[in-house]
This record gives structure tokens, C-alpha cells and sequence, in this order.
């Protein structure tokens, strides 16, 4: 369950985008309960034919980018602490190459 602690150690956030399957009230009771957050449903098109969602290809490509490591490929971690840790260190990569792609530029 969300609470104040959490929106005080993510004060930046302002809106969840979130799939369909979080489509409950529990789970916009928990974001409103931080006090600002706002959960928004992107919800997905027409299911024959592909269409760019603006919100959703924003989470599938940085999923994308996550699994390019070898170690978030697959779900071999014992703990969710390890996983966080590890994605924590691919976005940390990801932004360090983008950093230094700036730099030298």
C-alpha cells in the first residue's frame, strides 16, 4: 500500500501510467492516498492492427531497453531487492552512454 513515505521518496512523480490490469479501486485508492499522484489507464487500440500509444510505448521501450541485459533477461532472481538493484544499474548504464554520447558530441 502506498502512503506518504512513498510519495516523499518520489516527489517527482505526478502521474502512474498504468496498464488495464491495474484498473481496480484499490489501486487508485493507493495512488491518491499519497496525497498528488494520479493513476491514469492507458488503455490499448484496436487489437488487429498496430498503433503507437504514446504512453504505453514510453513503458515497452524502456522494458525493451532493461532486458538487453543479460541479467534482467529472464526472472532468475531470488528477491525482489536483487531485481531492483539490477534495473537500478541498467538504467544508471543507459543514462551513463547517453551522458558521455553528449559529451563528446
Amino acid at each position: 500500500m502506498l502512503d506518504k513515505r512513498t510519495r516523499a521518496l518520489f516527489p517527482f512523480i505526478e502521474r502512474i501510467f498504468a496498464d488495464a490490469g491495474y484498473n481496480a479501486k484499490k489501486t487508485a485508492q493507493s495512488a491518491s492516498a499519497t496525497g498528488r499522484w494520479v493513476l491514469q489507464i492507458v488503455k490499448r487500440g484496436d487489437a488487429h492492427r498496430f498503433v503507437v500509444m504514446p504512453k504505453r510505448w514510453i513503458v515497452e521501450r524502456t522494458l525493451a531497453w532493461i532486458s538487453r541485459n543479460r541479467r534482467l533477461a529472464r526472472d532468475f532472481e531470488r528477491y525482489a531487492s536483487t531485481v531492483v538493484a539490477f534495473i537500478r544499474l541498467a538504467m544508471i548504464r543507459i543514462m551513463l552512454r547517453r551522458l558521455a554520447a553528449n559529451a563528446s558530441a
